[in-house]
């Protein structure tokens, strides 16, 4: 989980807060003691911590807070503004040229994300009706350009390239040219990156923007480099001027420093943020709806753009009425299950959830997605009436699906038993009145 650590240690920190009916000042300042520890313990920047924490502090002790009938509450309000405010206060967008093709250059250290960043973008700008180009600007690293051609091949989006014996700055240019006669409104341009920052690099770079004048730079950093991260956005943003930030595996990052720090220490804004090695797995960075999660509160937005992007109305509308009829059957519940798989790995999704997302709720809990695998396995185990049918599944027919499926007969009738109480389950919310729902029910519309 993101944030694992330090979510846990600031909600209960807070909870404690919430749970007395007056605050004293006394009170105030002695959590915010341990919500310093716990940010400086994520590796974020002392200079932000200082700062946040005064912040937080002037606002929380203030005669409003303290005087009010939930100051707990009041003062977790504050700091989740100031998280918010901390990491950017709004998302940030891309900035897109009148006359296009808008022209996007990725800088970075080797190692970073780039290249695969290069593509990520590229399909999420493709999902947007916009018509992008990618540029093979990497003429150092050893099959850097056979990569970005692979993943252009993967996304159908067409790659520009003229080898690795020519100048960047020339490829750079022939490819916004490329990008002008072919109908791209997106120009997309890899580059060289270096295992450290060194100034034969960082003149390229230079080079590169003097002589195309890029609309957006964006630097591609690892969120597990902590620190290191936001200082490498410093040097950057110092020598090259940068526009934002690509913060790439931060689903792998427990701490959370990076993305705390970037902001504050650099002016500039993250706007993506890897989310996992899939080609889908770049997300806009929400500052607000990051801070929530954090705090424990869930981030439901979020969990409702994946489900529209994931979930096809139509079969949930069909499969409401299936519901209704009483003919929900083992393919529909396969069916389903692939749709949530599709929205991302199922910690990401439960720590979405309010509730869920609060601290220790997901810690002890281990998502094994292999279990999945074994649901699916002993489902196409089945013949067709086996799965519409499920009632006439005996002890022989429960043999022969574990050894097609490689289970156990145990994980057959486990199997069984939970779809028996899915249904019931599923059945009864379908057939309430839509004013007396808690909610949309998993997978309608």
């Amino acid at each position: 989980m993101i944030f694992e650590g330090l979510a846990e240690k600031l909600q209960g920190t807070l909870k404690k807060l919430r749970g007395k009916g007056k605050l004293s000042e006394k009170d105030v300042k002695t959590a915010l003691k341990e919500v310093k520890l716990a940010l400086l313990e994520a590796d974020v920047n002392y200079k932000v911590v200082k700062k946040f924490v005064k912040k937080v502090e002037e606002r929380a002790v203030g005669h409003d807070v303290m005087q009010s009938l939930t100051p707990g509450q009041q003062v977790i309000k504050i700091v989740n503004d100031e998280l918010t405010e901390l990491m950017g206060g709004s998302k940030s967008d891309l900035t897109f040229s009148p006359e296009p093709p808008t022209v996007i250059m990725l800088a970075g250290l080797q190692g970073a994300g780039k290249t695969t960043s290069a593509g990520k973008l590229a399909r999420t700008l493709k999902k947007q009706g916009k018509q992008p180009l990618l540029v093979a600007g990497d003429i150092y690293r050893p099959a850097a350009i056979k990569q970005l051609q692979v993943l252009g091949d993967r996304l159908d989006i067409p790659v520009f390239s003229m080898g690795d014996q020519h100048d960047p700055v020339d490829i750079a240019k022939a490819g916004i040219s490329y990008a002008g006669s072919h109908g791209n409104d997106i120009v997309i341009l890899d580059t060289a990156g270096r295992l450290h920052i060194d100034e034969k690099m960082m003149e390229e770079l230079k080079a590169i923007k003097e002589n195309i004048h890029p609309h957006e730079i964006l630097l591609v950093v690892d969120a597990m480099t902590g620190q290191d991260a936001v200082n490498v956005a410093k040097n950057f943003d110092q020598a090259l001027g940068i526009d934002g930030v690509i913060l790439t595996k931060l689903d792998g990052d427990a701490r959370g420093g990076a993305a705390l720090s970037i902001k504050a220490v650099t002016g500039k804004p993250i706007k993506f943020v890897g989310m996992g090695e899939k080609l889908d797995a770049l997300e806009p960075f929400y500052p607000d709806r990051m801070a929530s999660r954090i705090l424990g509160m869930g981030d439901v937005l979020s969990l409702i753009e994946k489900a529209e992007a994931s979930i096809d109305a139509q079969k949930a509308q069909e499969l409401e009425e299936k519901l209704r009829q009483n003919e929900f059957t083992l393919e529909d519940f396969l069916e389903q299950m692939d749709q949530v798989r599709n929205m991302g790995p199922l910690d990401q999704i439960l720590g979405m959830i309010p509730g869920f997302a609060g601290a220790g709720q997901l810690k002890n809990l281990q998502v094994d997605e292999k279990q999945l695998d074994h649901i699916e396995a002993i489902i196409n185990s089945m013949t067709p009436e086996e799965r519409r049918k499920p009632e006439i599944i005996n002890g022989s027919r429960r043999r022969r699906i574990a050894r097609g499926s490689g289970t156990s007969i145990q994980e057959v009738n486990r199997l069984l038993k939970q779809f028996k109480q899915t249904k019931k389950m599923m059945k009864q919310l379908s057939d309430m009145p839509r004013g007396r729902k808690r909610g949309r029910i998993p997978f309608f519309g």
